[in-house]
């Protein structure tokens, strides 16, 4: 986390946790409690390392903490310098002491927390703040004093927040669906970006952005610098912790450039702003995928490369299968790309923990910024790819950032994403996209590849696009496209729109998937809160009309863009 820390005097305790929270209370607060107690608890994967909880007639603040800075201490929720602000967070805040400069001698913090800062900030600005956070978060901040209550979620949705409403109109937050599920009629995902403060009534963005068409500048010189610049400080600054950290490392390219820079750092404590050797100085980086799976290679190369601790999980098809049912209940999606690439990543999560790393960082994010999917080759314009990566990037929080957060935490692993930094966000999409597309000469990320040069091999360097499910060994969706045929009939897949009249499945294995959420998630209002739109290797619907050999399918793998598939630069 982005800590400049004395060791010799502070630690700073960050958190990455689980929340749920009951906000307009009508029924007494203690029938209440017991049911928050219980909601919380289905959270605990997400913190196994301590529980607290706050409430009074009006509402109640459940948490559960991970512990990633200073384990032995640090309960939530926070209280404000007079007691009358109650926070819970699920989160970091990675420019928590440039922020705390402003505060000198004008605000007493109890704690040396990341996340104490929301409540200084509050008491000077009210709800005007969230806009000077850069970091990740989901938070409730209750004020006693004004009875008053704001919500709020980081600017891309990397931490996951859902909001429902009982029979009586009590109003909750959580931060997954399973809390909420068998209490709420009414459930939906919270808006990243956006926040709802009890003042206004109403769900409000916080976070506009006015990305140009054009840069300010069409010198890839500078472009180039610029991002590396952009991306290493990101980097730098969320390897702030104080619980052995590791890298996710499938091989392609944004995680591997994650690892690299990781790697350029690691022999330091970046708490000590670099002036004594870390605690843990050997990098250590995790790769996932069946047998002979073209990842484990490139991840393998990688790895020796940068010198890392290279840890591979090998995985067979059967344990895939066997795995299924608890990774739909543990991701709370029945989408068919985040299934496929998230059963591999919550087999290797399990591993990762067993080997007492609770922090990793990954490369999501730079494939929506940069337009590394294989139908990108298709874009017709410069405006159209422009286009596609901003609407991709409004529903990450949907897709990869559920998948990383949700895959990770499942057992209490703290998932960071650098390429979603928001100031390395404005930098990247306020490139000219015509720097960005893809032709005879540039492969996708192509000013991103140029960025690093020198970083990586370049058979990694320019080693095309593999999504996640195809990368960890392609027998795995061909395995289950097949074992789903068996298991669903022709006829009982006929039947889906009277079995599921609500985002009816339009292939077998969605039917498959789909099946097993309603088994843990049976709720209309569940089944809302998961996607359902056709797509040609992740592409949004919109994409599907840039060519015509798009029309008809509906499927997620990259292979699916045959004529680029495996294309050499």
């Amino acid at each position: 986390m982005i800590i400049k820390l004395n060791l010799s005097i502070n630690y700073k305790i960050i958190y990455m946790c689980g929340i749920a929270c009951a906000f307009n209370l009508e029924a007494n607060t203690l029938d209440l409690r017991p049911r928050l107690l219980e909601m919380s608890k289905k959270l605990r994967h997400r913190g196994p390392d301590w529980s607290g909880i706050y409430s009074d007639g009006n509402v109640i603040l459940a948490h559960e903490r991970l512990a990633i800075v200073d384990p032995i201490s640090g309960k939530q929720p926070l209280y404000g310098d007079n007691g009358d602000v109650v926070l819970a967070v699920n989160g970091e805040i990675y420019n928590h002491l440039f922020l705390k400069e402003e505060f000198k001698d004008v605000y007493n913090f109890k704690t040396q927390s990341d996340c104490e800062i929301i409540l200084a900030l509050y008491n000077k600005y009210g709800i005007d703040f969230i806009e000077k956070l850069n970091g990740i978060f989901a938070f409730a901040l209750y004020d006693k004093k004004k009875n008053e209550y704001l919500i709020a979620r980081d600017h891309i949705g990397v931490v996951p927040l859902y909001m429902g409403w009982d029979e009586k109109e009590t109003f909750y937050v959580a931060s997954e669906l399973k809390a909420l599920e068998g209490y709420c009629n009414e459930i939906s995902v919270f808006p990243p970006g956006q926040y709802y403060s009890s003042k206004e009534g109403r769900l409000k963005k916080w976070y506009e952005r006015t990305w140009p068409q054009k840069a300010s500048t069409d010198n890839e010189k500078n472009i180039t610098s610029e991002l590396r610049v952009s991306l290493e400080k990101a980097v730098y600054q969320q390897l702030m912790t104080d619980v052995p950290y590791g890298v996710l490392l499938s091989g392609g390219l944004d995680s591997s450039i994650i690892a690299s820079i990781t790697k350029n750092y690691s022999n330091k404590r970046i708490e000590s702003n670099d002036s004594s050797n870390a605690w843990w100085p050997q990098l250590h980086s995790f790769s996932v995928g069946l047998q002979g799976a073209p990842d484990l290679d490139a991840a393998r190369t990688v790895s020796k490369y940068i010198d890392s601790v290279h840890h591979e999980i090998i995985f067979s098809i059967q344990e895939g299968l066997d795995a299924i049912d608890d990774v739909i209940y543990s991701l709370e999606t029945y989408d068919v790309t985040t299934v496929r690439a998230s059963t591999p990543m919550y087999l290797m999560a399990r591993v990762i923990k067993s080997m007492g790393i609770k922090m990793v960082l990954s490369g999501e994010g730079a494939d929506e910024i940069f337009g590394g999917y294989l139908y990108f080759h298709k874009a017709p314009n410069e405006t159209e790819f422009h286009d596609e990566t901003i609407r991709k990037l409004k529903n990450l929080h949907l897709y990869d950032c559920l998948r990383a957060n949700k895959s990770m935490a499942a057992w209490g692993v703290e998932a960071r994403v650098p390429f979603l930094d928001k100031d390395f966000i404005d930098i990247a999409m306020g490139i000219n996209p015509k720097n960005k597309m893809i032709d005879e000469k540039n492969m996708e990320k192509s000013i991103l590849r140029k960025a690093f040069h020198g970083y990586l091999p370049n058979d990694i360097l320019y080693r095309q696009k593999e999504q996640f499910s195809d990368g960890v060994g392609y027998d795995w969706i061909d395995t289950l496209k097949g074992i789903v045929a068996k298991n669903i009939t022709d006829s009982e897949f006929d039947d889906a729109k009277n079995i599921f009249p609500i985002h009816t499945p339009r292939n077998k294995e969605e039917y498959y998937y789909r099946k097993i959420f309603s088994k843990h998630f049976p709720s209309d209002a569940a089944a809302l809160t998961v996607p359902s739109k056709p797509s040609v290797a992740c592409s949004s619907e919109v994409a599907l009309e840039w060519d015509q050999s798009f029309k008809g399918i509906n499927d997620p793998s990259g292979r699916a863009v045959s004529t680029v598939h495996n294309k050499k630069p």
